[in-house]
């Protein structure tokens, strides 16, 4: 079964370089798009319809139906396309986004990325800094390999208000695992995140913060494996 990884807000479809590779190793199929806004489509102004489109335009280009992976926003993005196309997602695998954004949460996220949008750099050194303290440094390197979208974040947030993750989580049909850091601070709603999908299991990293990906790669990857070997028995990877 074909794997689609969904990338995180300023980020592109390189952050997922360490899934990538085991993937492969696996002899699984799997592509990381970039989102409007994002990677080689920075400068596309963000929407929630065109990364949607975007999703769907990936999974048609693996035949159809794959098995989607997101990570925070990309994990809220999978959610929707999920619940939206029952047809094409065998599995969801989602990391990072168990907070509903609404308007409380995505104003005062929206009024820090105004603040820093106005430094000289917008906020280019503050965001390698953060990148430096929290990231490995193979992970780091992936994040950036596909530069970090520095001016997306005000679109991004509004549009983000339109999302309703509990909701659309009761519309999906297919396999449901979420993959959390034990110290993200997006998991304040996993136990209800959980109850909306009837059937769905958690697997919690210990130590690893929200970019659980990037910062415990081998334990992620684990679970990643593991989730498609139930979704998918047949293939076996090796």
């Amino acid at each position: 079964m074909p794997v689609v990884l969904l990338h995180g807000a300023r980020t592109s479809g390189t952050m997922w370089r360490a899934q990538l590779d085991a993937l492969a190793r696996a002899g699984r199929t799997a592509v990381a798009p970039d989102l409007p806004g994002h990677g080689r489509r920075m400068g596309e102004r963000f929407t929630v319809d065109g990364s949607l489109e975007a999703i769907g335009e990936a999974v048609d280009a693996v035949g159809g139906r794959a098995v989607v992976v997101g990570l925070s926003l990309g994990g809220y993005l999978g959610i929707r396309w999920a619940a939206d196309h029952p047809d094409g997602a065998a599995g969801l695998l989602a990391s990072g986004c168990c907070t509903e954004p609404d308007r409380r949460l995505t104003d005062a996220w929206r009024l820090a990325a105004v603040v820093i949008g106005r430094l000289p750099d917008r906020g280019a050194r503050l965001n390698q800094l953060l990148v430096d303290l929290a990231i490995p440094d193979d992970g780091g390197a992936a994040l950036g390999e596909g530069g970090f979208a520095l001016d997306v974040m005000v679109d991004l947030l509004t549009a983000m208000r339109a999302l309703r993750p509990l909701d659309d989580l009761s519309r999906v049909r297919c396999p449901v695992r979420f993959v959390n850091g034990s110290l993200d601070h997006f998991r304040l709603q996993e136990r209800a995140f959980l109850a909306a999908a009837p059937g769905a299991e958690r697997v919690l990293v210990a130590g690893a913060t929200h970019l659980v990906a990037l910062t415990h790669p081998v334990a992620y990857n684990r679970a990643l494996l593991d989730f498609l070997d139930t979704v998918d028995p047949a293939r076996p990877h090796g």
